[in-house]
C-alpha cells in the first residue's frame, strides 16, 4: 500500500492520477490485493514444513543422481564406505554384549587376585609375627636356662 505523497500542480501525486479518481483508486486496491495474495501464498509455503522437507529430499535425490552420472566410480565408493561404516555399526552393536561380559570378567578377575594377594599377605604377616613370638619365647627360655647354669655354676 502506498502512502501519500505531497501533491504536484492539478491534484496529481507523484505523477500518479488524482487520488480522487474511482478507477485510479480501484486499480490501486487491486493492485495491493494482488501484492498481498503473493507475500501470503510465499508465507504459507514458507510455513509448509512436510512440503519443504519434500523438496530438499527430492533435490538432494536429484544431486545424487547428476553426481553418479557425472563420476560413477566416486559416488560407487562413498557408497561403499557409507555401507562399510553401517557394516561395522551393526557388528559393532551386536557384539557390544560380548565386549562388555569380557571387561566384566576382566574386572572381576583383576579383584580376585588382589584379594588373594591380599590374603596371602596378612598370612606371611601373621607367620612373621608368630615367628617372632616364637623366637622371643626361645630366647626367653635359652636367658633361663643360661641364668640357671650361671647359678649352678655358683653354688658348686
Amino acid at each position: 500500500m502506498s502512502t501519500p505523497a505531497s501533491q504536484g500542480p492539478g491534484g496529481t501525486t507523484n505523477n500518479q492520477p488524482p487520488a480522487n479518481d474511482p478507477d485510479a483508486i480501484k486499480a490501486e486496491i487491486e493492485a495491493t490485493r494482488e501484492q498481498l495474495g503473493r507475500t501470503v501464498d510465499e508465507l504459507s509455503h514458507r510455513l509448509d514444513v512436510p512440503e519443504r522437507a519434500r523438496e530438499s529430499a527430492y533435490r538432494a535425490r536429484d544431486t545424487a543422481v547428476e553426481t553418479y552420472r557425472e563420476s560413477p566410480p566416486t559416488v560407487i565408493g562413498a557408497g561403499a564406505g557409507v555401507a562399510a561404516l553401517l557394516g561395522l555399526l551393526v557388528w559393532r552393536r551386536r557384539t557390544k554384549d560380548r565386549r562388555v561380559a569380557r571387561r566384566a570378567a576382566k574386572r572381576a578377575a583383576k579383584r580376585e587376585a588382589k584379594a588373594a594377594a591380599a590374603r596371602r599377605a596378612a598370612a606371611q604377616k601373621a607367620a612373621r609375627k608368630a615367628a617372632r613370638k616364637t623366637a622371643k619365647r626361645t630366647a626367653k627360655r635359652a636367658a633361663k636356662r643360661a641364668k640357671a647354669r650361671r647359678a649352678v655354676r655358683r653354688t658348686k
